[in-house]
């Protein structure tokens, strides 16, 4: 028998929740707590599966009735109602999204776990700062190009050339999202043609590469009377040729003193990939970033074990060890040791480990390569296997190491003997 409205409405809580059946796979199920709730049972890929339609009395017995004809007439079209429910609801839910602010939240949010966290902040904060206080509020859809380039042009007019470009790149993102999940029709930042935002003059990080300039640069990071932290990252900065962010967020449990079978029994340090600027497809095959550790980095992390061993990372911040050290620790110790902007910096370690090592220690350059995490590609275009070159980057990573000491000692004009094996 057909429920009736007065069924429904006289239908009281039990200890257990039950069923009140309609006919045709709906009910009305009831619960302990007194919520009564409208269900359609179906099959769907020769499974019993349940609808759920909507509360009572916000949703009447009639309009659960029109619910379902409506599920079958989808379940008859080969689809399943309940997760054509769930697909609608995502849909209307990012429809009610459409503000540019509001769209690109939820990209950045999406892009969290596929961004190292201060890539993430770092684009957070230029769209807060730069973007969002001129477009934010618009609707996405209706954001035009010359709007785009005029906010684009603010940054500009205070002679932040580079921060302007990226800035067009993150929108650019932003509106393509937008495209994708139906909340625009184009991308206006594809319509700028290569005048419309002047192009920042292209600047290679300073970096000394000279024996003696290198000399100099290693005496007075050994003799820096800082903390012992950002004095240890100084130290191995140039040992593992990494860029800034990637050494500072260096975790113990990365380390492995002992070595395996990959390294040979030496030391290596494993970075995951995620954490590399590397190009994306090598993310993609590859688990972490081999860096062979010379008997002097080995040394360095022992003694810097005992003061931070006990953490989660080597260079811990000063303030609190839950987090690492600043991206500006290394940059701000090498201007306290009087090397200014135009000297050297954070990056530079790794052009002076390279221009040093295939010039004083003729190293086959693609070895250098590797061990930067740069693409390297054989004859045929393919790129290298990390671990391929493992036993030739070990022998290199010694030889740098040992050539630093020999500059570090005063002896600027020592020319290391040809390796004719490399």
């Amino acid at each position: 028998m057909k429920l009736t409205d007065l069924d429904c409405k006289n239908a009281k809580p039990r200890d257990k929740k039950y069923k009140l059946f309609d006919g045709n796979g709906l009910y009305l199920e009831v619960r302990p707590t007194g919520g009564r709730y409208f269900r359609w049972r179906y099959r769907f890929a020769d499974k019993d599966k349940d609808l759920t339609i909507g509360t009572y009395p916000r949703v009447t017995l009639a309009k659960a009735r029109r619910a379902v004809v409506t599920a079958q007439d989808t379940l008859a079209e080969g689809i399943d109602p309940a997760a054509k429910k769930q697909v609608d609801k995502l849909t209307m839910k990012l429809m009610a999204n459409t503000t540019f602010e509001g769209i690109a939240k939820e990209w950045l949010q999406k892009m969290r776990t596929r961004w190292v966290p201060t890539h993430h902040d770092r684009i957070e904060r230029r769209l807060e700062r730069d973007i969002f206080p001129f477009m934010g509020n618009r609707p996405i859809a209706d954001i035009s190009t010359p709007e785009v380039l005029a906010v684009l042009q603010k940054i500009e007019a205070r002679g932040a050339l580079e921060t302007a470009k990226r800035a067009k790149q993150n929108c650019s993102q932003v509106f393509c999202y937008a495209v994708e999940t139906g909340r625009a029709d184009k991308d206006p930042t594809a319509l700028f043609s290569t005048a419309a935002l002047s192009q920042p003059e292209k600047r290679n990080h300073a970096a000394i590469t000279d024996a003696a300039g290198i000399a100099g640069l290693i005496r007075s990071i050994r003799s820096y009377e800082g903390t012992p932290v950002t004095r240890a990252a100084l130290q191995l900065a140039p040992l593992v040729m990494l860029r800034p962010g990637e050494l500072r967020q260096a975790e113990w449990v990365e380390f492995d003193f002992n070595g395996g079978v990959e390294t040979h029994g030496k030391p290596v340090w494993r970075i995951p990939a995620e954490r590399m600027k590397l190009p994306k497809e090598e993310k993609q095959h590859s688990e972490h970033h081999l860096i062979p550790l010379s008997k002097q980095a080995v040394k360095i992390l022992a003694d810097l074990q005992k003061l931070t061993g006990t953490g989660k990372y080597v260079f811990p911040s000063p303030r609190t060890s839950t987090r690492p050290m600043s991206d500006n620790g290394v940059l701000s110790a090498l201007r306290r040791m009087g090397y200014g902007k135009d000297e050297m910096t954070g990056h530079g370690f790794r052009a002076m480990a390279r221009t040093a090592i295939e010039e004083q220690l003729h190293i086959d350059a693609k070895y250098v390569e590797l061990q930067l995490a740069h693409a390297v590609k054989d004859s045929n275009g393919r790129a290298y296997n990390r671990t391929k070159f493992i036993k030739e980057r070990i022998d290199m990573m010694q030889r740098w190491a040992d050539y630093l000491d020999v500059l570090a000692d005063g002896k600027d004009n020592v020319t290391p003997i040809r390796n004719t094996a490399a």
